[in-house]
């Protein structure tokens, strides 16, 4: 499998690219960045530790090495202020993500090729690159709150003192301030949350709380955040590449589900060789389906709002 990053000379893309690495299963990754100097040397770092990892191609390159990319992952943009909202940075964000998206239509690339969006805000560009790619449904995929969802989980198993791995919450909708914790279905080890030792909805609410502020608390402590959302950019690489059919809470333009559409946000999705494969409609609590609806209605209010400004 081929992957390109472009904005792969940042902080976001530099540790996709690593987490990408390690996991040994991407043959070959081409660093794509504004800083052609940035990006060799992001591309020649990692190389010089191929030797112990696997025998694989890491380079930078232009636009047109992405041709032939099995995925095309988008991190480039500009970074949020301590005290900004993700939807904030839309007016700061739209137009360098509308010119990258121009010159990966103007080098071309494979029909079958899958977009992977992680620049913010992630639901409204992952809106934008379906339209102006022109894509099939489920080829363009925003990270969405598939990292707020690892965040979620790890800080709730630190509270606990819990294994994370076996720890299974979901966050959906928006990957913003109207993100949707899933309590319904949320488990240690097959065991129901609410009846796991130690946990009460006072220590879900605190932890819920920082899993949505931890952007932020990232930006004020060490200017953004990096090795997780590589370890989740990674999460959904690896789910196409192996064909692995993972549900995982990534953004999408809906079509249908829970009754949403035209507006891109997460929620329980199949992810494999195809994309986007299939979108799940699980049981939610009545507040939980409202404040998905809720999220949706934030998300197309802004679209609304950039779509007039075009």
């Amino acid at each position: 499998m081929k992957v390109g990053i472009i904005g792969g000379g940042g902080i976001v893309g530099s540790s996709a690219g690593f987490a990408l690495q390690l996991g040994g299963l991407v043959h070959e990754i081409v660093i794509v960045d504004a800083n052609a100097d940035l990006a060799d040397g992001q591309a020649l770092d990692m190389l010089h530790g191929t030797a112990a990892i696997a025998d694989q191609v890491i380079h930078a390159g232009g636009y047109d090495t992405l041709a032939d990319a099995d995925v095309i992952c988008i991190t480039a943009g500009l970074r949020r202020k301590p005290d900004e909202s993700r939807l904030a940075l839309i007016n700061r964000n739209v137009e360098l993500f509308t010119s990258i998206l121009g010159s990966i239509k103007a080098n071309g690339m494979r029909p079958d090729a899958t977009v992977l969006v992680v620049s913010n805000p992630v639901d409204i560009l992952t809106y934008l690159a379906e339209k102006e790619l022109g894509l099939p449904a489920g080829r363009v995929i925003g990270l969405g709150t598939l990292l707020d969802t690892l965040r979620f989980r790890s800080l709730l198993a630190m509270r606990l003192s819990a294994p994370a791995t076996q720890l299974q919450a979901m966050i959906l909708g928006e990957h913003g301030d109207s993100m949707v914790p899933v309590w319904s279905s949320a488990s240690v080890a097959g065991l129901p949350l609410e009846k796991y030792p130690g946990f009460s909805p006072k220590l879900g609410e605190e932890v819920f709380q920082r899993a949505k502020t931890s952007g932020a608390e990232m930006i004020k402590k060490k200017t953004g955040a990096g090795f997780a959302v590589g370890v989740s950019i990674a999460e959904v690489v690896h789910a196409i590449a192996l064909d692995a059919k993972r549900v995982l809470p990534v953004s999408t333009v809906q079509r249908g589900c829970y009754g949403l559409r035209d507006v891109a946000l997460s929620v329980p999705t199949v992810v494999g060789r195809g994309g986007a494969e299939k979108m799940l409609e699980i049981e939610l609590w009545p507040k939980e389906l409202q404040g998905l609806k809720r999220s949706a209605s934030v998300l197309q209010e802004t679209l609304g709002q950039v779509l007039a400004g075009r």
